[in-house]
């Protein structure tokens, strides 16, 4: 899937920072060069100040080794040319499924660390399903932090969606439910609910997505259709230790990246696949309300490495 040209202008304008660090770096060590041995300590040292961890480090250069010794290139330009392929082979090839579900109303969940832009993106995502025809509904379930609600009830005030909220302290299972009663006794095509990031442990945290779960599915046995785990690339690998509590206690379906452009180490998206290898759908590149896209590999590879 191609992303559309005004979507790439602002996917390489939101990766700029990451660009200049890692993209910038990369062509100051081997433009009009030939390659040899000595190089190969800086490359390691580069693709690790990008943040992208010791796994995806070692298996770039792994690669990038077996490439050199099929290619023999003899400029650094042409190893570059290997490196972003092996970057691009990282990701899954290109799908675009359907979205949502034959059976309506299609019912998805928002999990993630509170402060990924979790809340945030439900909002973006009823934008960007709105503006292609369908009728969303809103769940505020993540009734443990109080800005959360009233961040959720702004948005639908902004994409003009209904939102079903109880407030701060209530059953978070009981929204998610009510959420979903409301959506099929209006006829909508989607509910999108939101959920706490942050409770008292793991261990509740893990308990209360299992409750949200349980509960949706008396009503719609298939439910959740999608499960979207918000992950903020500004923590880096940090990000990826608090997403492995939600895949204990959620069937995950596909990764939404945000905050790309308040990085410079947006190459935490080649950790992601390598770790947790679940496709990343969506990134966020910026703030306003149409600031979400769909993820597409050779475009991301581009924005971070240059043209």
């Amino acid at each position: 899937m191609k992303i559309m040209a005004g979507f790439w202008n602002r996917l390489k304008e939101g990766m700029t920072r990451t660009r200049d660090n890692l993209g910038g770096k990369l062509k100051t060590l081997v433009q009009g060069r030939e390659w040899d041995e000595s190089l190969w300590e800086q490359l390691e040292e580069i693709l690790y100040e990008a943040d992208l961890g010791l796994d995806t480090v070692d298996y770039l250069l792994t690669q990038l080794r077996e490439e050199i010794r099929i290619n023999h290139p003899q400029r650094g330009d042409d190893v570059m040319v290997l490196l972003r392929k092996i970057m691009v082979n990282i990701f899954p090839p290109a799908s675009d499924p359907t979205l949502l579900d034959p059976q309506r109303p299609s019912i998805w969940l928002m999990v993630g660390v509170n402060g990924t832009g979790k809340t945030t993106t439900a909002g973006k995502f009823a934008y960007m399903m709105k503006r292609q025809g369908y009728q969303v509904i809103l769940g505020a379930a993540d009734t443990f932090r109080a800005a959360a609600v009233e961040q959720l009830l702004l948005w639908g005030r902004l994409t003009e969606v209904e939102v079903v909220s109880q407030g701060t302290g209530a059953d978070s299972a009981a929204v998610a439910y009510d959420t979903l009663q409301a959506a099929i006794a209006r006829n909508r095509d989607l509910a999108i609910i939101d959920t706490a990031g942050r409770l008292h442990n793991k261990s509740n945290l893990m308990k209360e997505l299992e409750k949200i779960v349980r509960v949706m599915q008396r009503e719609r046995t298939d439910a959740p259709h999608r499960t979207w785990l918000v992950i903020d690339a500004t923590t880096g690998q940090n990000g990826l230790a608090q997403a492995e509590v939600f895949l204990k206690a959620v069937r995950v379906t596909g990764i939404v990246l945000t905050k790309l452009d308040g990085t410079a180490k947006g190459g935490i998206a080649l950790s992601i696949q390598r770790q947790l290898g679940l496709p990343i759908r969506f990134i966020g590149v910026g703030e306003k309300v149409d600031d979400l896209m769909p993820f597409d590999a050779e475009s991301y590879v581009r924005a971070i490495l240059g043209d």
